[in-house]
């Protein structure tokens, strides 16, 4: 038997994620001095993570031959004073929210099941729901990417499983209003993912509906905010009934030591968080000021750009020859052939990249 018919029919289907420029493939491709080049294509916090992160990875450095508790519970607590949701409704999970999203996927999806996706959204959950052999059903936004609820609801059938809501929504960075939410969860038995990578940068979150509703979940990452994308760390909020079953099949010991130790120093400095925070919201305002092309209103970290009538591949080719890595969002579903995610960077970065659309 030729070895590529050992894997899954599933798999050969599925287009794999398409990640941000990194800088060191700038720098090859260009040329360019490493310390020119700008990254504001993957939403990372320009600020760094918290000094205490930092200096809690540190000192936890020598602990890393030992196994970490295998439900992370000193992360979970901290999570759970944090949001001020109780320990027994919050899962912690690595690598990133992204291993939340496998395991949910694992937990509830077979062969025949149904997850809706409003797009354009993140691509992982259509990886991470087809991996486990279930049709992906699209429901495309509205012009001004809003959910239309009606159409969403139409679109479900007895297989449904689980519906994908990014709020605020990537790349398009507008949130779901909580009533829509509501809506769908009552009108179904399937589960409601919410993601909420983005949330501290938003003025609402609806983590408060899961001790409400027993389908509702909530994802959430210390990669964007918090400036922890490199050590992979998400948690998730749910009905403690789905918690029990989740624990079943999660990975045991999927956050490191360290990991955590970072994790519940971040979540103690509330000072970092607010300047990282008010970063984000001053860096808005410019952007949306300053740059000469219609930008989208945003509770992110990052502003939607529309470049047209240039094609936002010929733009973001044009800038990563100045050293400036944006995200070209060609590859997301429906989201058009103009439309550049921008992530807020430090002013001078703003300043920089106002500049660079300018020239273009």
């Amino acid at each position: 038997m030729p070895r590529y018919e050992l894997i899954k029919d599933e798999i050969g289907s599925i287009a794999k994620y398409v990640p941000g420029k990194s800088i060191e493939d700038i720098v090859k491709t260009y040329g360019l001095e490493p310390s020119s080049v700008i990254k504001l294509g993957s939403n990372e916090n320009p600020l760094g993570p918290s000094p205490k992160a930092v200096e809690a990875l540190i000192e936890n450095a020598q602990g890393i031959s030992i196994y970490p508790s295998a439900d992370a519970r000193e992360l979970v607590d901290a999570i759970s004073e944090y949001t001020d949701i109780p320990a027994a409704n919050i899962v912690a999970s690595g690598p990133g929210m992204d291993g939340l999203l496998d395991g949910m996927a694992r937990l509830v999806i077979t062969n025949g099941d149904e997850v809706v996706i409003t797009t354009p959204t993140f691509s992982y959950y259509e990886i991470a729901a087809r991996a486990n052999g279930a049709t992906t059903v699209y429901v495309q936004r509205e012009k001004d990417f809003s959910i239309n609820v009606d159409k969403l609801l139409a679109a479900l059938t007895p297989n449904t499983k689980m519906i994908f809501l990014c709020s605020p929504n990537n790349p398009t960075g507008n949130v779901i209003p909580e009533e829509d939410i509501l809506k769908i969860a009552t009108a179904t038995d399937a589960l409601v993912f919410v993601d909420e990578a983005y949330v501290e940068f938003a003025e609402k979150n609806v983590a408060h509906l899961v001790t409400q509703h027993d389908n509702i979940i909530v994802g959430r990452t210390f990669s964007k905010a918090f400036g922890l994308a490199g050590i992979r760390m998400g948690y998730g909020i749910m009905p403690e009934w789905l918690r029990e079953e989740y624990m079943k099949i999660a990975t045991p010991f999927n956050v490191s030591t360290a990991a955590m130790a970072a994790g519940i120093a971040a979540l103690s400095d509330t000072e970092h968080l607010n300047k990282s925070i008010e970063l984000a919201v001053k860096g808005k305002k410019f952007l949306q000021e300053k740059l000469p092309f219609k930008v989208y209103d945003t509770q992110a970290n990052f502003v939607l750009v529309d470049v047209a009538p240039h094609k936002a591949r010929d733009v973001t080719n044009e800038l990563l020859k100045k050293g400036i890595i944006v995200r070209d969002c060609t590859s997301f579903a429906h989201a058009g052939l103009s439309l550049i995610r921008v992530t807020i960077g430090t002013q001078e970065q703003n300043e920089k990249v106002v500049k660079a659309f300018s020239d273009i």
